[in-house]
């Protein structure tokens, strides 16, 4: 792994303090990082849109809550599939590996093909973008928390839990956080 690419596979955790409505609480995983900038998607905010009614063919394979996720905010109107897949033999087709399990999905490959080998599927409307430096400026200023991902995380059957999940099971008193209340003049 290069400095380059230090996050590409992990996720990026909302600090309680970041009050951004479009960010607040979301758990990102990234997909790219580079001197370019960085990309990845928010894997926490299901939509009310089922999968069919953007991609009809993909609806049956998505794992459940089988619905169209809100990746982040660029590119609304772009998807971008990712996958599960278990193990560390080649690549399935359709499927290009990010890093260990994950894989991004060719969503013009045949769905059946792409989820024979996956043990999880979802379907994101748009991305989270960041231009060169400024992903490691925010994560510089305490806004976002760099943590190791699960493969399960990306799939997870409760993206309303996960911010709280992943908080939950780091070590010493980062745990805590995970019991931050959701509007601390309310405590």
């Amino acid at each position: 792994m290069t400095d380059g690419d230090r996050y590409v596979g992990r996720l990026l955790v909302a600090a309680p303090s970041l009050w951004e409505q479009e960010f607040r609480r979301t758990v990102v995983l990234v997909l790219d990082h580079d001197d370019a900038g960085a990309l990845g998607v928010v894997v926490n905010r299901p939509l009310p849109v089922r999968v069919d009614a953007v991609l009809p063919p993909w609806q049956e394979h998505v794992t459940e809550p089988a619905r169209l996720f809100r990746g982040g905010p660029v590119a609304l109107d772009s998807a971008l599939g990712l996958v599960v897949v278990p193990g560390d033999g080649p690549e399935p087709v359709g499927v290009r590996r990010i890093i260990g399990a994950l894989g991004l999905v060719d969503l013009d490959a045949v769905p059946a093909d792409v989820s024979r080998s996956a043990s999880g599927l979802r379907i994101f409307a748009g991305y989270a973008g960041w231009s060169p430096g400024q992903l490691e400026g925010e994560v510089a200023e305490g806004s976002w928390l760099v943590l190791d991902a699960e493969p399960s995380d990306a799939v997870t059957s409760r993206p309303a839990g996960l911010w709280a999940d992943v908080l939950r099971r780091q070590p010493g008193r980062l745990s805590l956080l995970a019991s931050f209340p959701d509007d601390p003049t309310h405590n």
